[in-house]
Parts: C-alpha cells; sequence; structure tokens
C-alpha cells in the first residue's frame, strides 16, 4: 500500500502543484489533515526549495477551544521554524450579515484572507503573484462527502465533480489520499493534531454525510469509495471536455458589449438545450465573476429567453436580462452606456472617443472610396474647415444616402435596430450644424462623393483606441 507521503507526492506532481522555489502559504487549522500537509511540506516531502509560511485563521466559533487550536498550530510553526501569521475573524457575524450557513462564510474568509498573505508574501519575495500557490488539506473522503453534499442539496455535472485538484493559485497534493492514510502518517512520526468537536454534530450537513450517510450507502455497498471515485473522474473528464465545448461556443455566439455581453439568438439556437446552458453559464460567469453562484432557475430563464422576443428578467447579483433586435442582452441593472464627450476633429487628424475608439480623418484619392461601414468618403469641397464629433442631439434630422427627403435621427436608430441604451453613445460626425455621418451607420446625402468630386475625405473609426 502505498503512503500518504508517496500518493501526495504523485497527485503534487501530475498537476505540477509546487513547482521549486515556489512561495507556498499553507492553511493550517491544527487538524489531522492539515497538520499532515504541513508536515510533508515542511520535511520537503513534496518538493524542495518552497518558500513556505503558514496562515491560521480562527473563526471564533468555539470559544477556548479554538484558542487552543490557535495555540497548537503557532507552537508546531514554532517548532518546524516555519513563520506563522494569525487572523481572527467573527465568521458568524459575517454569515449572519451576508446570509451565508457557517462553513460557507469560514471558507470564503479563509481563502480572501489567504490570498492577501499569499500577494504579500510574493511581493516580500520578488515573486511574480501568479506563481504563489495556497496548499489545501482535502482529502478524497473530503471529495466524497462533498459529492454526496451537492448530490443532497442538488448539483449540475460541474457540481458533482467537487473538489479540484486545481484550481487557480489553490492547489490540494492530499486529494488522492485517505483519512486514515493521514492518521497512519501522524502516527508513524509522533504528531499530535487537534479534534473539532463540531466535527460529531451532525445538524450540520457534512458532518451528517459522513456519519449518517455514507456509512449507510457503504453497508450497501462495501466498494462505495473506489466506485463513487471512479465516477468523480469520469463526470471531471466529461465536465471538461463539454465546458470547452461551451467556451468556444460562448466565444463564437456572445458578443462582449458596454456593460455586459450579448448572445445571438439565431446562432444559440442551433445549439442543444444542454450545451446552450453550458455557454450561457460559462459567458455569465466570464463577464460577471460575482455571479458564480447564479441557481439552475435563472440559467434556464435566459436559455427560455433566447427564443422570446420580448423576454425581460431582474436576475441576482444586480443582472438585468432582456431581448433586442435579435440579441439577448445581459447587463447589469441601470448600466447605459455614457453620452460622448464632444471632440473637435481637424483635417488631417484625429478624434480619440476613448472606450468608444478612434475616428481619423485624412485626404484620400478616388479609388480608395469603398463601402466598408467603419469608413465613410466625404466630398472634401463640401467640408470647408474643421469637423466635430459628439453624439445625438434632440431633434436632429438629416437626409441619408440614397434616400428621398429627410429623416429623424431617432427613427434611423430604430431602423437600424440600434439598442435604445446605446443610442446615446453613437458617434456622429458633423460639419457645423449639420449631420455629416453617423458613425458606422449612414452618410449623409449631402457630403456624398459623386463623379464630379475632385477631392476625397477618408473618415474611418476604428472602434478599438489605439496609441497615438
Amino acid at each position: 500500500m502505498p503512503s500518504l507521503s508517496d500518493i501526495a507526492c504523485v497527485t503534487a506532481a501530475e498537476h505540477d502543484m509546487l513547482p521549486t522555489g515556489s512561495v507556498v502559504l499553507a492553511l493550517v487549522s491544527g487538524g489531522a489533515d492539515s497538520v499532515a500537509l504541513l508536515r510533508l511540506l515542511a520535511g520537503g516531502e513534496l518538493g524542495g526549495g518552497l518558500r513556505l509560511s503558514v496562515l491560521h485563521v480562527n473563526h471564533m466559533l468555539r470559544g477556548e477551544a479554538a484558542d487552543a487550536d490557535e495555540a497548537f498550530v503557532e507552537a508546531l510553526c514554532v517548532q518546524l521554524g516555519i513563520e506563522c501569521r494569525v487572523v481572527r475573524f467573527d465568521v458568524a457575524a459575517h454569515a449572519e450579515t451576508e446570509g451565508l450557513n457557517l462553513e460557507d462564510a469560514g471558507r470564503r474568509v479563509r481563502y480572501r484572507f489567504a490570498s492577501d498573505e499569499l500577494d504579500a508574501r510574493c511581493m516580500a519575495a520578488d515573486v511574480a503573484p501568479l506563481r504563489g500557490r495556497i496548499a489545501v488539506a482535502h482529502t478524497l473522503d473530503d471529495q466524497l462527502e462533498t459529492f454526496l453534499m451537492r448530490l443532497v442539496t442538488g448539483a449540475g455535472p460541474a457540481g458533482l465533480r467537487a473538489i479540484a485538484p486545481v484550481r487557480g493559485r489553490i492547489v490540494r497534493p492530499l486529494l488522492g489520499g485517505r483519512r486514515t492514510e493521514v492518521v497512519e502518517y501522524l502516527t508513524s512520526l509522533g504528531q499530535s493534531w487537534c479534534e473539532d468537536a463540531t466535527n460529531a454534530d451532525t445538524s450540520r450537513l457534512r458532518s451528517w454525510v459522513r456519519h449518517e450517510l455514507k456509512p449507510l450507502v457503504e453497508h450497501v455497498n462495501p466498494s462505495f469509495d473506489t466506485t463513487l471515485e471512479r465516477t468523480i473522474r469520469l463526470l471531471s473528464d466529461e465536465d471538461e471536455f463539454l465546458s470547452e465545448m461551451a467556451e468556444a461556443f460562448s466565444h463564437d455566439f456572445v458578443e462582449r458589449i458596454d456593460g455586459g455581453i450579448a448572445f445571438d439568438r439565431e446562432h444559440m439556437a442551433s445549439l442543444s438545450r444542454a450545451m446552450a446552458r453550458r455557454s450561457v453559464r460559462q459567458a455569465l460567469f466570464q463577464a460577471f465573476p460575482e455571479a458564480s453562484r447564479l441557481e439552475f432557475e435563472h440559467i434556464e430563464a435566459i436559455v427560455d429567453g433566447l427564443g422570446d422576443e420580448s423576454f425581460a428578467r431582474d436576475l441576482p447579483f444586480g443582472l438585468h436580462a432582456r431581448t433586442e433586435y435579435g440579441k439577448l442582452m445581459v447587463s447589469r441593472r441601470g448600466a447605459v452606456a455614457a453620452p460622448l464627450v464632444p471632440c473637435l476633429l481637424e483635417v488631417p487628424g484625429r478624434c480619440d472617443l476613448g472606450r468608444f475608439g478612434v475616428i481619423e480623418a485624412r485626404r484620400a484619392r478616388l479609388e480608395e472610396v469603398n463601402d466598408d461601414p467603419q469608413y465613410a468618403f466625404v466630398d472634401a469641397v463640401t467640408v470647408g474647415g474643421a469637423l466635430t464629433v459628439d453624439g445625438p442631439h434632440e431633434g436632429d434630422r438629416f437626409k441619408p444616402l440614397g434616400m428621398e427627403g429627410t429623416k429623424k435621427l431617432s427613427d434611423l436608430f430604430v431602423d437600424e435596430k440600434v439598442p435604445k441604451r446605446l443610442r446615446a453613445s453613437t458617434p456622429v460626425v458633423r460639419y457645423r450644424d449639420r449631420i455629416v455621418w453617423v458613425v458606422g451607420l449612414r452618410l449623409s446625402d449631402e457630403f456624398k462623393v459623386t463623379s464630379q468630386t475632385s477631392e476625397v475625405l477618408e473618415l474611418c473609426w476604428r472602434r478599438e483606441q489605439t496609441s497615438g
């Protein structure tokens, strides 16, 4: 039978968890799992040249027992010659304020402090923060318990993958080991650890799963642990493959817009419902990281909304979804594109519109004229000086190229299916009080190039801001 050290070394090497010279911050509670992780790291068994330190977060939930755990971790770090930082934080108050359960609140607090501490350690060591590692002591037992918890409370395939060996800077070298192997390892070292009495409290979901549900399942199927571990691996592999597909679809069928994202409804309709659901979730989480805990019903509502021309719905985390002109838009509630700040456009010259791009004016040849909507070609003789660029004005009218009579600019926006929230930020090029070009949409017939044109002025709109 392989030892815990052997298992952890294989896991760390397989996932390249601890490159030589890494800045590593170990989260140590004082329990058997985290103490075993600390001893393995401190002994150099998981990699050489590691710049190791410890963070202990006292959740202030268990009074004197929590203080005893804190003192134990500090003493162990002194014994091993490892720098330790202790943080005391009232997790119960935080959970009540944020509407979280204690386990979830504690997890968030630990990782928040760990991320800040690791950044500081990396800076002190002159190491890029992304090269730092937060080492956490989850074991295979934690993996199986998490799977059962999510199965009981409800989760999709991604949730049933349970705990990932590596997530960002977080690494879990013990994830292939069992709790019994942890105890054997510590016993062989003569190393003590702390026992948390609340782990036996079956009113908590994880404890109930550990002490009641899991033994019951193992009674029916004694090899449950082995089969479940295999099932989790299969789910992880298949979920990763499907996630890669969803990533590709969300890249091709989803457009980044000011303040949010827009799904192409026609293209999304070509996907199976399962893939549409995944693609929606993937795109939302990339655009709005704070929405990583959106519930199934919200994703389902958006997928349904892809086929509804009048769909509109408020979502958690301050988001709003609605359909507009063949798109389903998701943005933060109340997000409206800011109007443009007026800009003078010399000829030749350029007008920097910040996040709305750049418009450049230059002299051109007649043979360069084309119908690219990012360009407008103007009879230069009709322009007697500098131009201005701003946004739409109340009551704007002009004669669009190829039309008889004038048209309200507001009507042009409707015809061209420009969403209301984007109209105020649509650039408009003017000569004095006359519209020359509604950028990206329509040139004024008054300034068009004709067979009689002797000088051509080219206007070019570059959506992405360029350096000058």
